[in-house]
Parts: C-alpha cells; structure tokens; sequence
C-alpha cells in the first residue's frame, strides 16, 4: 500500500514537474521575441530610422496605407538611413511595380512583407504609419537562379512552385511576387503572369507583383486599372536611383543608357536611346 501510495505522488510530482519545465521553456520563448522586439527597436530608432504601431483592421477589408515604409533589415545592414515609400493601396487588389532596375523594387517587396508579418505578430512596422488589414497567410513566389541542385528547367520549377502555391492560398491571403516567370520570353511569361494574377485576384487574394515584362504590366493596365494600382521605380538625373516609388503606368524603357553607362564607366548619358524591350 504504501508503494503504491509512493507511486501515486511520484506520478503527480513528475507530471507537475513537466508542466512547470514547459511553462518556463514557453515562457523563456515568448520573452526572447521582447527582447528582440525592443533590441530591433532601440537600433532602428538610434540610427534615426522611424518606427511605428500599425493600425491593423479585420481580414476582407483590402487595406494597404503606408508613410515612410521601409525595408528594417536593410536598415541593419546600412550605415545610412533607408529610403521610406509612401503608398496607399486601400480597396486595391492588385499592387503592380515596374520601372528602372536596382530602382528598389524587390526592397520595397520586402518590406510590404515583413510589415504585414510585424503587424499580425502584434509588433511595431518600420514606418511612419501603416494600416492594413490582417490576412489570412503571406505567400512568396520569388524567381530562383539556377543551382545545381535544380533537376528541372527554370520555367518548370517556377511553375512547380506557384503551383504549390495554389493549392496552399485562399481568400484573403497574400502573395508577393517578384519578377516571376522571366525565365521564358516575354509573350509566354505575360501570358501566364496574367492568367496567374486573374485568378488570384478573382479568388480574393491580395497580389503584389514586381514585373519586369512590360506585355504584362501593359495589359494589366489596360483591364484592370480600376481595382489596381501601380506604382514605379524612376530613374534620375544621370542614371542615379533615388528609390522612392511613384504611382505611374508602365513604360516601354529598358534604361539601355544606365547599363551603357555602368559598363564603360561613362558619366554622360550615352548618344543611343532606350527603346521598348524586347
């Protein structure tokens, strides 16, 4: 009897034990994400940068409005302040970026992404101010450059991939591509882009795509301006990027002059023009 007494406290002891053990592991997780919270915080805003506490609205509702957005781990990596963009996409379902190349595009991707994992993980955005409305999973669809590990075609893969994707999304979620389907020419990699971003968007997801293919931003354009919005990397005076996105139709240029420029280190613009890509 008394064994079996002994075996009964044991059990519970143990069992205590066990719960106190993983109360503390959780614990000790939980309060590493604070600090790290406000060791990121404490950085940013001793660099300068701004920092804010996002205004986050129910899943549906299509909101996207940002001041001063900008890529944090960026920042980290950068002994100069990042360039913030200002954007508002409410009621937009489609966020379209073109324009001249190393114009911040991709970064501005980024941070449209880590701002919306920020604000649903409940932490403050690198911003000045976001609202934004909380959705249901962020997707990516990023072009891959080939490895060996890779046993299919670029284009194969790429598919493979947004494939996944489909089946994974849903309403109210979010996608993010950048520069998908530029593996292939630009006719085929318009038309699948597009039927891509048809579908997401009639299926109500939330998609911003970077592009480089001007057939597709075009046609994008021309069909679904009303619900889209579509923004664009400048080029400056002499080639310099300033980085600060404006809202703007997609142009035919393919900066030829900037590449001319790069490779034979000329500070002139060169005497050829860009002409439409090819």
């Amino acid at each position: 009897m008394r064994s079996r007494g002994v075996n009964l406290v044991a059990n519970a002891m143990a069992q205590s034990a066990d719960h106190i053990r993983s109360f503390f592991r959780v614990l000790r997780a939980e309060l590493a994400f604070y600090v790290g919270c406000l060791n990121l915080h404490e950085t940013l805003t001793e660099k300068g940068e701004p920092a804010c506490f996002p205004e986050p609205h129910e899943a549906g509702t299509d909101l996207f409005t940002a001041d001063g957005l900008y890529e944090g781990c960026l920042s980290l990596t950068l002994e100069e302040r990042v360039v913030g963009n200002d954007v508002t996409a409410d009621g937009k379902t489609l966020v379209v970026i073109t324009g001249a190349n190393q114009g911040g595009k991709s970064t501005f991707l980024r941070s449209v992404g880590l701002a919306q994992l920020m604000l649903q993980a409940g932490m403050f955005v690198p911003a000045v101010s976001l609202r934004a409305s909380v959705v249901n999973g962020v997707f990516t669809h990023y072009k891959r450059e080939e490895d060996p590990t890779m046993e299919k075609g670029k284009l194969e893969e790429e598919l493979a991939r947004m494939s996944d994707i489909a089946e994974a999304i849903g309403p109210g979620c979010l996608l993010l591509c950048n520069e998908s389907f530029a593996s292939t020419n630009e006719r085929e990699g318009s038309e699948i882009g597009r039927q891509i971003v048809r579908a997401m968007t009639e299926t109500g997801v939330r998609v911003f795509n970077v592009t480089h293919l001007y057939d597709l931003a075009h046609r994008l354009h021309a069909t679904q301006s009303d619900h889209a919005l579509f923004l664009r990397a400048p080029r400056g005076k002499g080639g310099r990027r300033p980085f600060k996105l404006i809202e703007g139709e997609p142009l035919s240029t393919s900066y030829g002059p900037d590449l001319y420029r790069r490779i034979f280190g000329l500070d002139d613009d060169p005497p050829i023009r860009a002409g439409p890509r090819r």
